[in-house]
């Protein structure tokens, strides 16, 4: 397919249904990330993306295409399975607590990697409040590995990762969109070997997609509806916690249906400062976790391989975060 048959077929311009088929995908989007295609026509495809919904097999020739453009990390031998987090959406309206579960992760000694943004585009990025935490960028996946091994933690900006993606990312602020990049950015799989994959639904991709596409490319994840997109859970109202494997879907936490009665002191602000000096009090024990926060740990650890038991990941968490509200 020609770039000027793949545009008139995005834009409904010839007859049927505007969708690539899988090959048809992978083709477009190894063309644009690997700066293939001029910028009028560079933007005009991802304005077509923008506003079409993505289908299975498209989703499936995008990955197909993005994989072999990623590097990849080396998985530490005798440990848990890495847990990976995305995070390329500044969030607004709540504290960005994503930091906290990769940081309880870590002292558990989990392996915890967490890809994305450095900036947060008018929001709080969570690269800003691992900054606060002492967590800096990786300059290059040398440095990655070496945190991975020596620190279980690293966050790992998407330039180091994948350039090319990281390139289309960049003209978000140019285009004034780019939602459809983004929501493919988070099904980056930076590691050789098994990982689980926290992915949060987004408004590109809600969860029937994502679950089917999880399900079918063999990936192991912790599935749910995050904050703005970022993949924490609601810290006043639980989501659905599902584990998805080539082999179940399995919900490990129903989503609650109203905010939690007495719920935890959350920080006084969402600014990275204020968050990065209440996630210290809460490692330290000073205030508690919030509980679907303290439930999303626990389905970490059973997703990661730590406890083969779902009980059993339960209660370390209740142990380690001091709360039994992950029974």
């Amino acid at each position: 397919m020609s770039l000027t048959q793949a545009i008139k077929l995005l834009s409904g311009e010839t007859p049927g249904e505007r969708e690539l088929s899988e090959r048809e995908a992978s083709a477009l989007m190894s063309a644009m990330l690997d700066g293939g295609l001029g910028e009028l026509e560079l933007g005009a495809l991802l304005a077509l993306l923008e506003h079409k919904p993505v289908t299975l097999a498209e989703l499936l020739g995008y990955s197909a295409a993005l994989s072999p453009r990623c590097s990849r990390l080396k998985p530490l031998a005798g440990s848990a399975r890495p847990v990976v987090f995305a995070c390329y959406h500044g969030v607004r309206g709540e504290p960005h607590l994503l930091p906290l579960i990769a940081l309880t992760l870590q002292r558990l000694g989990v392996p915890v990697l967490v890809h994305g943004a450095l900036d947060g585009a008018g929001g709080v990025a969570a690269a800003y409040v691992f900054r606060e935490l002492g967590v800096l960028p990786c300059a290059n996946l040398a440095q990655a590995q070496l945190r991975i091994e020596e620190h279980k933690l690293a966050f790992v900006p998407t330039a180091v990762l994948a350039p090319g993606l990281a390139e289309l990312l960049a003209l978000k602020g140019r285009l004034g969109f780019g939602g459809f990049i983004q929501a493919l950015a988070r099904l980056l799989s930076p590691f050789e070997g098994e990982t689980l994959q926290v992915v949060g639904t987004n408004a590109v991709m809600g969860s029937q997609l994502l679950r089917e596409y999880l399900a079918i490319s063999g990936t192991r994840a912790l599935l749910l509806e995050g904050v703005e997109g970022e993949a924490f859970a609601d810290p006043r109202r639980r989501p659905q916690l599902e584990y998805v494997t080539v082999e179940e879907c399995r919900v490990l936490f129903d989503a609650e249906t109203a905010a939690l009665k007495h719920s935890a002191t959350l920080p006084a602000a969402i600014d990275a400062l204020t968050v990065a000096a209440w996630i210290r009090r809460a490692m330290s024990g000073e205030v508690p976790l919030p509980l679907p926060l303290v439930n999303q740990i626990a389905c970490c650890l059973y997703g990661a391989g730590y406890t083969d038991d779902i009980n059993q990941a339960k209660a370390i968490v209740a142990i380690e975060t001091g709360s039994l509200a992950a029974a």
